[in-house]
C-alpha cells in the first residue's frame, strides 16, 4: 500500500514572512548562519517574531554541509533556551541542522524514557534547491560521509516561501541548487514508489526549472523567475519526501562527501550517466524508466514518438540546460585528481549501494555498475 502525504502548511510569495507575527507561542530558538545575519534576514526574523510577543535565542554555527559537531552545538542551545518555537532560517543545510537537532533531542529523550514534545518548527528557506523545507530528509555529515537520515517526525510544521529571502543568491549557487531541484523531480518520477500524485507535481517542477532556471541565472534580480524556481524546488519536494529518491543522490553523497563538493553540483556532474544508466536502452527488458524519461521530453514538448527517442532528447536537454548555467560536464574538471578519484571509487561505490536513496531506484546496480556511473561521469 502506498501513501501520499504533505505535512507543512506552506505561506508562500514576497514578503510571506510577515506570518511570523501571527504565531503563537513564547520563545523561539533560530538556527540560522552568519549570511543571514549579515544580510539583515535574522533581525527581520527577531522583530517579527518580537511583535508576536515571542522572545528570541539565536544559534548561527550552521555552515554548508553540517556535521555532527553543529548538531551538538545546537542541541545544547535548544537545551539551553527551552523553546516552543524552533525556526530554521537559511539554506538547506541550515533547515537540515535544524531537523538534525530537533531529531537527536528526540532520540536522546526516548533513550532516557521520557517524553520530548516537538516545538513548532517553522522553515524559511534562502536557497531553491533542497525543499527541506516539506521534506522528511536531513542530510548530515560524519566522519567525512554524508548520512541520509529519513523520518516523518522531522517535517517542518510551517514552510514559508519568501521569495525576497534568496535574491541575494549568487548564480553559482543558483546553479547548483537549481540542479538539485531538478534532480528530485526527476528521481522521484522514475522511482519505484512513484504515483499519480508525485507523477503530477514532478512534472511540474521540471517544467518550471527548464523553463525559468537559466533566466535566473543570468539575471539573478528576476523576480518571476525567482518565485517559480523557488516553488518547483518546493513542489520537487513534495515529490520527493514521498516517492523517495534513486542512485543519482546515492552517487552524489559520496562523491560530495570524499571530495568536498556541494550537493547540487555532485548531482549535476552525475546525470546524464545515470540517466543513460537508469534507461537501459540497448535493453528492452525494463522499458519503465525509459518511457518515464520520454514523458518528461514530452511535458518539454521535445520530440518523443517512441521512449527511445524521448529519452535522447530528454538527455540532450539535460546537457544543454547544464551547459548554459555553468554546470561542468566531467568531474575531472573540477581539478580532481584521476588517481585519488580511482583509489576511491569502490569506497564510494559501495557507500552509494548501501544508501537510503538506492532501494527505490528504477533498476536495481551492483557496486559494479555503480563505480562504471563514476567513471563514465569523470
Amino acid at each position: 500500500m502506498k501513501q501520499f502525504v504533505i505535512k507543512p502548511k506552506v505561506y508562500f510569495n514576497e514578503g510571506s514572512m510577515a506570518l511570523l507575527k501571527e504565531i503563537k507561542g513564547s520563545c523561539a530558538l533560530i538556527v540560522s548562519d552568519s549570511m543571514m545575519e549579515k544580510l539583515g534576514y535574522l533581525q527581520r526574523t527577531m522583530d517579527y517574531l518580537n511583535q508576536a510577543g515571542i522572545k528570541s535565542a539565536v544559534f548561527t554555527e550552521v555552515r554548508p554541509e553540517p556535521d555532527v559537531k553543529v548538531i551538538a552545538a545546537g542541541v545544547q542551545k535548544y537545551l539551553e533556551t527551552h523553546g516552543d518555537i524552533v525556526v530554521a532560517l537559511g539554506g538547506g543545510s541550515v533547515i537540515d541542522a535544524a531537523k538534525g537537532i530537533l531529531y537527536s533531542l528526540w532520540q536522546f529523550s526516548k533513550a532516557a524514557g521520557e517524553e520530548f514534545k516537538k516545538p513548532l518548527f517553522i522553515a524559511i528557506p534562502s536557497t531553491s534547491g533542497t525543499g527541506s523545507e516539506v521534506t522528511t530528509f536531513s542530510v548530515i555529515s560524519a566522519e567525512g560521509e554524508k548520512v541520509c537520515i529519513v523520518d516523518e517526525w522531522m517535517a517542518p510544521d510551517i514552510a514559508i516561501l519568501d521569495s525576497t529571502c534568496i535574491q541575494h543568491v549568487p548564480r553559482t549557487v543558483v546553479a547548483d541548487t537549481g540542479m538539485d531541484a531538478l534532480v528530485h523531480a526527476v528521481e522521484a518520477y522514475v522511482s519505484t514508489e512513484a504515483t499519480h500524485c508525485t507523477d503530477a507535481l514532478a512534472e511540474k517542477a521540471v517544467q518550471l526549472i527548464f523553463e525559468n532556471l537559466k533566466t535566473l541565472y543570468n539575471n539573478t534580480d528576476d523576480s518571476c523567475a525567482r518565485e517559480r524556481i523557488q516553488n518547483a524546488s518546493c513542489i520537487a519536494g513534495m515529490a520527493f519526501t514521498n516517492a523517495n529518491l534513486g542512485i543519482n543522490h546515492s552517487l552524489a553523497h559520496a562523491l560530495g562527501g570524499t571530495f568536498h563538493l556541494s550537493h547540487g553540483r555532485s548531482n549535476g556532474l552525475l546525470m546524464n550517466a545515470v540517466i543513460e544508466y537508469n534507461a537501459n536502452l540497448s535493453s528492452s527488458a525494463n522499458r519503465y524508466a525509459a518511457e518515464k524519461y520520454a514523458r518528461l521530453a514530452a511535458v518539454l514538448q521535445l520530440p518523443a514518438r517512441t521512449y527511445r527517442e524521448g529519452t535522447i532528447h530528454f538527455m540532450q536537454a539535460v546537457q544543454d540546460l547544464k551547459k548554459s548555467i555553468g554546470i561542468p560536464n566531467r568531474i575531472r574538471e573540477l581539478g580532481i585528481d584521476k588517481n585519488k578519484f580511482e583509489n576511491e571509487l569502490g569506497t564510494m561505490a559501495e557507500l552509494a549501494l548501501h544508501d537510503r536513496c538506492t532501494p527505490t531506484n528504477p533498476r536495481q546496480p551492483s557496486r559494479e555498475d555503480l563505480m562504471g556511473i563514476y567513471q563514465r561521469s569523470f
